[in-house]
């Protein structure tokens, strides 16, 4: 009964200190919603596991959220990361490459900035007023207007995506100039820029008749952040992605680093699939440091 009981009070206690959602749009997010249903996790017994575990499948969001993961206090740097996870812009895989993946910030002292955005892809997908951009403009403009509150250095937030993921962490680094939305409040007002993006295993950057030249959307210059990608040889996605996105950058003079895998293929994030790929998460805290986001390694 003691053994019940302490179990259930830990379980409380986990529940407790679990950190609440906070709502991106106060008055409901812009845009025509189309057909959308209820939140739900498609996550089903008979899916494929990453590393010999399931991964989150949440679908239909219409509600977008960012939720604050903080280190403890004495670790904190007073860096953040938006954290953007995959799934195609048909489900956002929240726990493999949004949850786990703010721990693993928190333990090199980063706050991580989970974002929930709007899938599936409604009209408009790629142009100026699409839904995921919208979310992540809001996200970075809320998370610097917060940053006293947070305890986050308003000059050291990236942003960090994987896949899809990857994709809308590019969208944002090239279209922070002007919102894709109506500004609502002095969050708005804030510059939506990432000061550095690390790009995951990116989908959709070039394009799919032509592999060789970047998607129209990607306008790499000048002010695109400093950025990191990583991928391997095998991913289902085309390698195409890093390569010419890196190639952008480098003829923009835009600081970069790239490391591709002959093994790895896709969807892997964080977790220990034994392959050679499964190193980059050193490597970009190595280039965080680099960059002076983070302290030296003592």
């Amino acid at each position: 009964m003691r053994k019940l009981i302490s179990c259930l009070f830990l379980f409380a206690t986990a529940a407790l200190a679990a950190p609440e959602p906070i709502a991106l749009w106060p008055k409901g997010a812009p845009g025509a919603q189309g057909d959308i249903k209820p939140e739900t996790d498609f996550t089903k017994p008979g899916d494929g596991l990453i590393a010999g575990r399931p991964f989150m499948r949440l679908g239909n969001i219409s509600n977008p959220t960012i939720t604050i993961y903080k280190p403890a206090k004495e670790r904190d740097t007073g860096a953040a990361v938006l954290v953007c996870p995959g799934g195609g812009y048909k489900i956002v895989v929240c726990d493999m490459e949004g949850t786990e993946v703010c721990e693993w910030l928190n333990s090199m002292g980063v706050t991580g900035v989970l974002l929930k955005y709007r899938v599936p892809g409604r009209e408009g997908r790629m142009k100026g007023d699409f839904a995921p951009l919208q979310d992540a403009q809001r996200a970075m403009g809320l998370v610097r207007q917060h940053a006293s509150e947070w305890r986050i250095d308003p000059n050291r937030v990236g942003v960090l995506g994987f896949s899809a993921g990857g994709h809308l962490s590019a969208l944002l680094s090239n279209h922070y100039e002007t919102r894709a939305y109506t500004a609502i409040d002095a969050a708005d007002q804030l510059s939506c820029r990432p000061d550095f993006a690390v790009l995951a295993y990116p989908a959709y950057l070039v394009q799919k008749d032509n592999p060789t030249k970047l998607s129209e959307e990607m306008t790499v210059g000048l002010g695109t952040p400093p950025t990191f990608l990583v991928q391997a040889e095998d991913d289902g996605v085309l390698v195409e992605c890093s390569l010419f996105y890196y190639a952008a950058l480098k003829g923009a003079k835009v600081p970069a680093e790239m490391h591709v895998y002959a093994e790895g293929g896709h969807g892997y994030a964080l977790r220990p699939t034994m392959k050679p790929v499964n190193v980059w998460p050193k490597l970009a805290e190595a280039w965080l440091r680099g960059l002076k986001i983070l302290p030296e390694a003592k």
